[in-house]
């Protein structure tokens, strides 16, 4: 049976928390003295206020927190944190419909950084901040923040991290999974600072150094500019991008235990790892020939626009330094296969993972083998770790799950008069959590506005399945979640 008190009481403190986040957007746009100053006072009061009426209702609430409510209380958080998020911009006046508001804040805390806002630039300081803020929230994951700071607000934190967490394989560094949060929390924080540290060294203002520095980290792609980093033409700038996003691409755990404890030959020995690698470097040099011989670009140019697009897509962060939708055909392919493989699992990145890559790679050489050798025992091993078999018919699930997902939102795009080309893009984008697309009408330069406000829900929906990876969510709809055995 479903711990409803218990609900209740957990989102009424998580409200509490984006309270505080819409407060310290308050204090941004009261510092600018803009308008947008009202919207944040009425938002923080409403969410506020519902927290304080969600508390009351799951007052003298059992702590048990089971595995069904761990699902739910994690899908229900996402999307309530959607709903009220999406009130300054409403209020506000800057995005007209509650439907669009909704699908830009989506957009923000599952870093997919898909934009329905034709010019950012017109939005007053304190909505860009908002933007930015919640793509770094959603990075490593709302709950996983909240079990680093504050973890007594939510019970059974390892159920909820398990609903939480991206990847087939999670790999805990202390037996406290709070202390591992912490730790983790601590990596991604020194990346932001670092990142937003040389952006400002390399000509940006602090606003954009650390609006800039939390979407490149949080791999979401919320710009400050219409066209993204690109805006600055710098060199610098860029390659400061491309660092920071190929790091957060990593997993975390790798990066921590090679940064502070010393295991600098198991980093580079990953098998996750090295298909990242493989996956940038051959995609680069495939797309630096062709801007090569069919854009004109130098050679500098080349390589520098093709590194930072593949390093962008595969990392799916999202942000630009030159218009993809412009370059040949040929290269969408090759962003589309960086956009569905993603980064590594652990990592602020989506898509299907690289370590599931790893996996299906591993299967199929398995099988051809068999087919020589039909007796033989053949494991899965990944780091010199054997692959359960029950974790390789998941991974095919998943598999199936995703293409599904995206083949039903194709579908439905048709129906709503979206165009081929941009449908299939648009799913893939949304369910790999990437935001830009490569079609001829939403390309990465372009708004999101243009689409039907129906297509606009269902794409909410399958960014926020893609960001917790399909089952989390899929699991809610099954009639054997709700029956009390």
């Amino acid at each position: 049976m479903i711990n409803i008190k218990l609900l209740y009481k957990i989102l009424g403190s998580l409200l509490y928390l984006e309270a505080a986040f819409t407060a310290v957007c308050l204090a941004v746009a009261f510092s600018y003295h803009e308008d947008d100053v009202m919207a944040f006072c009425i938002s923080l009061v409403l969410i506020l206020l519902s927290g304080i009426i969600l508390r009351f209702l799951g007052r003298n609430a059992d702590s048990t927190l089971g595995r069904r409510d761990a699902y739910l209380v994690v899908t229900l958080t996402w999307i309530v944190f959607s709903i009220f998020g999406a009130l300054p911009f409403t209020i506000s006046g800057y995005i007209d419909n509650y439907t669009d508001a909704f699908f830009e804040t989506m957009s923000g805390f599952t870093t997919t950084g898909a934009s329905v806002i034709d010019d950012v630039e017109r939005l007053p300081h304190g909505l860009l901040f908002w933007r930015s803020l919640t793509q770094w929230i959603g990075g490593l994951g709302i709950l996983f923040f909240t079990i680093a700071i504050l973890p007594s607000m939510v019970g059974g934190t390892v159920k909820v991290f398990a609903a939480e967490a991206t990847g087939p394989i999670r790999t805990k560094m202390h037996p406290r999974l709070t202390t591992t949060a912490k730790w983790i929390w601590s990596i991604y924080l020194l990346l932001t600072i670092g990142c937003g540290v040389l952006f400002y060294i390399f000509g940006m203002d602090i606003f954009d150094s650390v609006n800039y520095s939390m979407t490149v980290t949080a791999t979401g792609g919320f710009a400050t500019h219409n066209e993204s980093t690109g805006f600055y033409h710098q060199a610098a700038i860029d390659y400061t991008a491309i660092t920071f996003m190929f790091l957060s691409g990593v997993s975390f755990t790798m990066l921590y235990a090679m940064i502070f404890k010393g295991r600098i030959k198991q980093f580079f020995n990953s098998s996750e790892f090295k298909l990242y690698c493989s996956l940038i470097l051959i995609a680069t040099s495939v797309i630096c020939y062709f801007l090569l011989r069919y854009n004109d670009y130098t050679l500098d140019e080349a390589f520098k626009n093709s590194l930072f697009q593949v390093v962008s897509f595969i990392t799916t962060t999202g942000v630009f330094n030159d218009d993809a939708a412009k370059w040949n055909h040929i290269t969408w392919v090759i962003l589309c296969i960086c956009m569905f493989f993603g980064g590594c699992s652990g990592s602020t990145s989506g898509g299907f993972k690289c370590v599931r890559g790893v996996m299906v790679l591993k299967i199929m050489q398995n099988e051809l083998k068999k087919i020589l050798h039909p007796k033989a025992v053949l494991p899965v091993r990944i780091n010199d770790s054997n692959v359960h078999y029950s974790s390789q018919l998941t991974l095919l699930a998943y598999f199936a799950a995703y293409f599904m997902l995206c083949l039903v939102s194709y579908f439905i795009m048709i129906l709503a008069d979206v165009d081929s080309t941009n449908s299939i893009t648009i799913a893939l984008s949304c369910a790999s959590n990437i935001g830009p697309t490569l079609g001829l009408e939403i390309g990465p330069s372009m708004s999101w506005d243009i689409l039907p406000n129906l297509v606009k829900w269902l794409l909410s929906a399958l960014m926020l399945m893609g960001r917790l990876e399909i089952f989390t969510v899929v699991v809610l709809f099954t009639p054997s979640f709700w029956k009390d055995n």
